[in-house]
């Protein structure tokens, strides 16, 4: 019988499974699902993959995009034939009586081989029979074969000679009857799907892309509501089914946000509300980058400029140019921190609306996502939770509010452990327009699952890293090999960094170039120039850089002076409340550099090494202080997350370019200001961090001086003719050398701080001039040809420390990356270890536990507050609701700080042990009525205060 036969309503059976709703013993046909994965694949190769995607994929198969989106289409339909086999189709009883006698007396001996392998196996044959050359780990068809394995998640090894041969095949994944069937499914598929000739080649960066479409695909044809409808429908051929499949999964897709639509063109202005006219840089990358991206292609830029100075807009500006010239669509906008992405959000989020789409959700991606109600409240409707919540099979309700299951086990409810369901939140990546943390990137190039769709969502957009510079060597390894990743994708990217050394600018667009298959660039420099910016394009590696008239121009335009202050400073904690502070302590030299702001107003930041510091800071200043409580605040990361983003968006909203700008505030943080808060302060005092840190924080002192020209915004005591002061508290012993207290070496390296140290005292003396000076003290510290390490022995001995500690960084990060494209063999290359997304590292030493603080009443109820009100929720299905009240109460600690095995009053209830996003949280119980909640963790010991937020102490 041939493949027009087969597509009747009588013409091959559809009686194996491949969906089954166990509540309500529906079966939903194997084959149908595999045409709705494969017409899925289809409509997202039409309205959700670039025209870039699309190119690299044509590509990489050598063949028009026509024909490629046939076989496209064809791997997507075929990476489920592994359910075709004796094991899988038993797994359900009552599917399973429902075939016919012929596949139940050919079963023989059933062994157990997980479906996504056996789809590996059973299909290196099938697509041999349809002309993939079958060879080693490159050829087409043993990295198809990969492919249709690897759509839960991991490539798979495999093994043409072994388990993956005919022999092996038909000796352990059924009879005759099974593999003529399984052949008849895919000759009829390649039929359905168009396929007339196979492709002569397979690149690996169109196998990753393929294997990430075939997830979106199976995610949109798995959701419940999509099949169980078809399986109440009367029964048709595979051809009449092929139809349907196509009209509901256009349907579909356009539901789920997944569509690319194009933004209208609208003046600057219109676009940017409220910035006036371009700068001269954002206006000189108006003016070039259109020609180069026209007669280049993509590539890579680069932007610095100092603090403040717009280089968010110049960034989307060079998107939009990209995008229009280079086949992209969107924007993938990385920040380093969760607080600067919140607030890059509404930045993009504006920036879209202000387009006046129909139609352009703008998702949120970091680990606390949930709490930006700015966020949440415009996503969250009944309509469009679906792609942006994660999988249709993650552990959340579905649309009858039924549990849903995870995606290894396609049958019955089951059981979902914290690898079912991606904490990244990997479908909200797929948004044309995303806002997200770099480690939600970094993970595409860490053996993970699903990391070819974060590769998919990743190379389909603009991709913009922010704040290039502020990655640790750890995760700048991570960044550099995702740079390579995205040169092979063909994909733009633009790096944005306010103080980024040359050398570290040249690594970066190397790293890039590299990845776009450009060699011999060891002594080419890609240093843009500061202020300025640099384009050099994948196809030649050709630098252009901004011009310097308009350099010039934009050094002119942004000119300011600034002062810093130095202060020696005795360190010393503040132990017990009512210790007297001695003068020349840290703490009074702070009371005595804000005396200006608490006794005559104004705004003020103290930004506090640790944030064992910021509490102390806090305390101390409480008090003294004599106004009101609300005009100083503490803001720092071990709060609960609730509490958090409220002082956040708070602090932002009243110190921003626009909010009601408060008589009297303080506020002490700490480095969470460097790259979170869009803010002005009329005054800043600073513990001693790194060059590159305190000219970040200058960049919050008189931030929107030249905003508010004309404005009556600041203190009376401000003296713009002897500009802003930033006062640096530098920490010293009895000889007045200086000595870095416990703690403050652990986020930055000592030998930058004792070099900055060493610079401060010529600092002070003359003010500093923004932007001209930035970039010569940027590389006096941080560049590679800095001289400092030669000063003395003792700072030899610090950066001879410092290069070990970089160097061990880089191997233990080295260790779990992926391999740039070009030195893939297997595909099996990207998966060799079994990392999950909870356990992948993106920083050094920074795997954290989410604790929960809560309260124990007398009668030992546990409640998220003091009043007893909230009890824990103890369920077995919880709403989104439920969720978030638990997440806004909890904080993420250090690993090591509740490492040691925890006591039954620190374990959850036992129904949070199957939720991929509770299982792993720690109580932190207070006793409601002895208020008593300290708590030992080995040599750690951990106390909430309502106040100060969580206080961690350390004994030896």
């Amino acid at each position: 019988m041939g493949v027009a036969e087969d597509a009747r309503y009588d013409g091959v059976d559809c009686r194996p499974w491949g969906k089954f709703d166990q509540a309500t013993l529906r079966v939903y046909s194997l084959l149908f699902h595999l045409i709705d994965v494969g017409a899925a694949a289809g409509v997202l190769w039409d309205r959700f993959l670039t025209p870039s995607q699309r190119a690299v994929i044509s590509q990489g198969l050598n063949m028009p995009p026509e024909q490629a989106r046939s076989v496209v289409c064809f791997l997507a339909s075929m990476h489920d034939i592994g359910k075709l086999i004796p094991y899988f189709q038993a797994l359900e009883p009552v599917a399973y009586g429902r075939l016919g006698q012929t596949l139940l007396a050919d079963a023989g001996r059933v062994v157990h081989v997980p479906h996504a392998r056996a789809s590996m196996h059973v299909g290196l044959q099938l697509l041999g029979e349809l002309g993939f050359a079958v060879g080693g780990n490159d050829s087409p068809a043993v990295r198809a074969a990969q492919c249709l394995g690897g759509h839960h998640g991991r490539f798979l090894q495999l093994d043409v000679d072994g388990a993956a041969s005919a022999q092996r095949v038909d000796a352990t994944l059924g009879g005759p009857a099974w593999q003529d069937l399984r052949r008849r499914y895919a000759r009829l598929l390649w039929h359905l799907f168009g396929a007339d000739a196979a492709p002569n080649r397979l690149s690996v960066e169109a196998a990753v892309l393929i294997t990430g479409l075939t997830m979106v695909a199976d995610r949109v044809a798995s959701q419940r509501r999509y099949w169980v409808p078809n399986a109440d429908t009367p029964s048709f051929g595979a051809a009449e089914h092929h139809s349907h499949a196509r009209r509901q999964a256009d349907e579909e897709v356009e539901r789920l946000g997944l569509t690319r639509f194009a933004l209208d063109r609208i003046p600057f202005t219109a676009a940017h509300a409220g910035l006036g006219e371009p700068t001269a840089l954002q206006r000189s990358v108006m003016e070039e980058l259109p020609h180069l991206a026209a007669e280049r292609g993509s590539g890579v830029a680069v932007v610095t400029d100092a603090m403040g100075t717009g280089k968010s807009v110049a960034a989307l500006e060079m998107a939009r140019i990209f995008n229009e010239h280079c086949g992209t669509q969107g924007v993938m906008w990385l920040l380093p921190a969760t607080a600067a992405a919140d607030q890059a959000y509404e930045v993009l989020d504006r920036y879209v609306r202000a387009h006046q789409p129909e139609y352009a959700p703008v998702t949120l991606v970091h680990h606390h996502s949930d709490h930006n109600e700015a966020y949440t409240g415009r996503r969250l409707t009944p309509e469009d939770t679906t792609v942006l919540d994660g999988p249709p099979d993650a552990p959340f309700t579905d649309d009858q509010g039924n549990y849903g299951t995870d995606d290894e086990t396609e049958y019955g409810p089951g059981t979902a452990g914290p690898d079912r369901w991606l904490r990244g939140r990997d479908n909200a990546l797929l948004a044309q327009y995303t806002v997200s943390t770099t480690d939600q990137a970094q993970m595409a190039v860490l053996p993970v699952r699903h990391s070819a769709l974060r590769m998919l969502a990743l190379s389909g957009k603009t991709v913009v890293v922010d704040e290039a510079h502020a990655l640790d060597p750890f995760s700048q390894l991570q960044l550099l090999r995702l740079l390579q990743w995205l040169g092979a994708l063909n994909c733009p990217v633009v790096l944005l960094s306010a103080t980024m050394p040359a050398s570290t600018a040249t690594e970066l667009v190397r790293a890039y170039l590299s990845g776009a298959g450009r060699t011999g660039l060891n002594g080419v420099s890609f240093a843009p120039g500061y202020p300025g910016w640099l384009f050099a394009d994948a196809a030649t590696a050709t630098a252009y850089r901004m011009p310097e008239p308009a350099q010039d121009e934009q050094r002119a335009a942004q000119r300011r002076t600034v002062r810093i202050r130095v202060r020696p400073v005795t360190y010393r904690r503040l132990g017990q409340a009512g210790r007297t502070v001695e003068a020349g302590e840290r703490l009074a030299v702070i009371a005595d550099a804000l005396h200006p702001v608490i006794g005559r107003g104004g705004c003020a930041a103290v930004v506090c090494a640790t944030v064992a510091d910021a509490q102390d800071t806090y305390a101390y200043l409480r008090r003294i202080w004599t106004g009101p409580s609300e005009d100083l605040v503490l803001v720092h990361a071990r709060v609960r997350g609730r509490r958090r983003q409220h002082t956040l968006e708070a602090t932002r909203g009243r110190l921003g370019p626009s909010g009601p700008r408060p008589a009297r505030r303080v506020v002490v943080t700490t480095s969470l200001l460097d790259v979170s808060l869009d803010i002005d302060v009329d005054l800043m005092v600073s513990d001693l961090a790194s060059v590159a840190r305190l000219l970040q924080r200058l960049g919050r002192l008189g931030r929107f001086t030249r905003l508010w020209t004309g404005q009556e915004r600041r203190p009376v005591w401000w003296d713009r003719e002897n500009s802003p002061a930033l006062t640096v508290l530098a920490p010293v012993n009895t000889r007045g050398a200086t000595a870095l207290p416990p703690g403050w070496d652990t986020a930055e390296p000592a030998v930058a701080l004792h070099e900055t140290a060493r610079l401060l005292p010529s600092l002070d003396k003359e003010p500093l001039v923004v932007p001209d000076d930035v970039q010569a003290l940027v590389e006096h510290v941080h560049g590679v040809t800095s001289g400092f390490a030669a000063q003395t022995t003792r700072l030899q001995q610090m950066a001879t420390a410092h290069q070990t500690r970089t160097r061990r960084q880089e191997q233990l990060s080295a260790v779990h990356l992926v391999p740039p494209a070009k030195r893939v063999s297997s595909l099996a290359d990207l998966h060799r270890q079994h990392l999950t997304t909870a356990h992948a590292a993106t920083r050094p030493g920074l795997l954290p536990r989410r604790l929960l603080p809560c309260y124990r009443s007398a009668d030992g109820t546990l409640t998220l507050d003091a009043a007893g009100m909230l009890p824990l929720p103890d369920q077995e299905h919880f709403s989104p609701r439920h969720l978030r009240s638990i997440l806004d109460h909890s904080l993420p600690v250090p690993a090591a700080w509740v490492a040691r095995p925890l006591s039954a009053r620190h374990q959850p209830p036992a129904t949070w042990k199957q939720h991929p996003l509770l299982a792993d949280i720690v109580l932190l119980p207070t006793d409601s009525v002895t208020r008593e909640g300290e708590h030992r963790f080995g040599h750690h010991w951990l106390r909430m205060d309502e106040e100060l937020g969580l206080q961690h102490r350390k004994q030896q």
